[in-house]
């Protein structure tokens, strides 16, 4: 048992986004630039919950935030049936958010994009979490997120798989 296991997860929304092709939503986070592994890594949008904040509503503040997305703009369809939880990875552990969480628990959201792609703004929010982004059919997530948070996108995919 390493030092951190007595620590809490992080309460985090995660959004997959999907336009009317089927096709999911992925961003380069800016801090993931220079990848020691050499690879390029893509990520759907998340992130933390505010206190008090209600998690479909921390869904669609997270997607504003890291995509400019506005939720008029934006359907949630449905929402995983049960929290995903990861652990980081040792290198991560005590670095990331302040060293107060061994890795995250997350509600995910299926969420249906009705705006064109000239509504996605990465500079919406300062600081961008995002430099880039595409579409990329959904069953590429797995591969293309960092490996210790593929389980987690495996199993949004085939929560949501049938909806999309």
């Amino acid at each position: 048992m390493n030092d951190f296991a007595h620590l809490p997860y992080r309460p985090c929304v995660g959004v997959m986004l999907v336009n009317a092709q089927g096709l999911a939503f992925v961003g380069r986070r800016i801090d993931m630039r220079g990848q020691p592994d050499g690879r390029v890594y893509w990520q759907m949008p998340q992130g933390g919950i505010d206190d008090g904040e209600e998690v479909s509503a921390a869904a669609l503040r997270e997607l504003w935030e890291e995509t400019g997305v506005e939720s008029h703009r934006v359907e949630l369809v449905a929402q995983t049936r049960k929290e995903l939880y990861y652990d980081l990875p040792d290198e991560l552990l005590g670095k990331l958010w302040k060293g107060r969480y061994r890795g995250q628990r997350q509600h995910w959201f299926l969420g249906r994009f009705t705006g064109e792609d000239a509504d996605i703004r990465l500079d919406a929010h300062d600081p961008p979490e995002f430099h880039e982004w595409q579409w990329v059919d959904p069953g590429s997530l797995p591969d293309l997120i960092v490996p210790f948070k593929q389980t987690v996108y495996q199993a949004v995919l085939d929560e949501f798989r049938s909806l999309i």
